[in-house]
């Protein structure tokens, strides 16, 4: 047990090191960014291997120019920019640490024009320069440190005490700390992001026109889990942020223009 608060007090001291780019939000790191940038390769690789890569011409140069675009207006330690076009229905696009950037085919349809596109690419890099895998990976860290501590203190409790204890904190922690979490960052990825594509000379408005889209096709396709319940913020909320931080990625892109 004392060797569990010893590390409970370890950890708290290290919490809110950082801050993240742009925000200024403190933030829990407790992996480096080389061990992170190693981590997001081989799961990089995995996926390629298990995912077929699209072998449409237009739409790899199209994602390699605006990736490429994008990422000159970043700065991140142990970043190897990889941008890669899969070959899925399911519109969707991911980011890894070190750089790695996946998207599917099946949000070519929403992005539309090259605006769109780079409006999903920033949101992406934004995860990787904000090193949300690592603040993800460290929650997760605490949690399971959490879980451990509470185990070992209801030792002298019956079986029916400890499973029921166990059970609330496991819910407690995911709705309460890891759903928010998550939540946070993609509003963090928007808000960022949306600077990023100004800075690379994207129309940032054109973020909206993306996200106004993709609220269309969820609705098309049923999609109503409550935001409590979801790791990423609902559509409506969504676009509230990304008009109401419009001003200053305008002023952004003004800057950016020749």
């Amino acid at each position: 047990m004392r060797r569990l608060l010893a590390a409970s007090c370890m950890l708290a001291a290290v919490a809110g090191c950082a801050t993240a780019p742009e925000t200024g939000r403190r933030q829990v790191l407790l992996i480096d960014s080389a061990q992170e940038a190693q981590l997001g390769l081989q799961s990089f690789q995995k996926i390629k291997q298990q995912t077929p890569v699209s072998r449409d011409r237009q739409a790899n140069a199209e994602l390699q120019s605006v990736g490429r675009r994008i990422a000159s207006v970043v700065s991140i330690p142990n970043a190897h920019w990889e941008f890669v076009l899969f070959e899925s229905d399911e519109p969707n696009a991911f980011a890894l640490p070190g750089g790695k950037i996946g998207v599917n085919t099946g949000i070519l349809p929403i992005t539309q024009t090259e605006d769109g596109l780079a409006t999903v690419i920033a949101h992406e890099i934004a995860h990787v320069t904000a090193r949300h895998g690592a603040e993800r990976m460290s929650q997760d860290l605490i949690v399971q440190l959490g879980g451990t501590a509470l185990s070992a203190a209801l030792g002298s409790q019956s079986a029916v005490t400890r499973d029921l204890a166990m059970q609330a904190y496991g819910v407690g922690t995911e709705v309460g700390v890891m759903l928010p979490y998550s939540r946070t960052q993609e509003y963090e990825a928007d808000r960022v992001g949306l600077l990023y594509m100004a800075r690379a000379g994207f129309d940032p408005t054109e973020a909206v026109g993306f996200w106004e889209r993709f609220q269309s096709q969820n609705r098309a396709n049923g999609a109503s889990t409550p935001e409590f319940l979801s790791t990423h913020p609902l559509d409506d909320a969504r676009i509230a942020q990304i008009q109401r931080f419009l001003p200053q990625a305008m002023a952004e892109y003004e800057a950016a223009r020749p």
